[in-house]
């Protein structure tokens, strides 16, 4: 299956439909990796017209659900809240290849994928 671009608006369509499902959010940030295992609940957003600074996101999306974190010592842990907060931007793109959806920001890339 080819890799596809989407809109945002597509995204969220498609993105909503993996509601009630187990994903796998992965975050590359920097020099920094992170895995999230997700049981996810619910999808939403949230947009913040009145930042403090330029490294709040004026725009959030916010996958909600129970599920581990990986630590370093690849040790599973609790999430330490029900919801994962990936900051979007305007220049956000999204990208959708069959289970798998990449997300590419100015700070970093997240893949969500389904866990299968």
């Amino acid at each position: 299956m080819t890799e596809r671009t989407l809109t945002v608006e597509e995204f969220n369509q498609l993105l909503q439909q993996w509601s009630g499902e187990t994903i796998k959010i992965t975050k590359q940030e920097l020099e920094d990796e992170d895995s999230i295992i997700m049981q996810l609940n619910d999808i939403s957003y949230e947009t913040d017209t009145r930042r403090l600074d330029e490294y709040e996101p004026m725009h959030a999306l916010h996958l909600n659900g129970t599920g581990t974190t990986q630590t370093n010592e690849q040790e599973l842990q609790p999430l330490p809240s029900s919801m994962y907060e990936i900051p979007l931007e305007d220049s956000t793109q999204y990208q959708f290849e069959g289970d798998r959806f990449s997300l590419v920001t100015e700070r970093g890339s997240y893949t969500i994928e389904r866990v299968r």
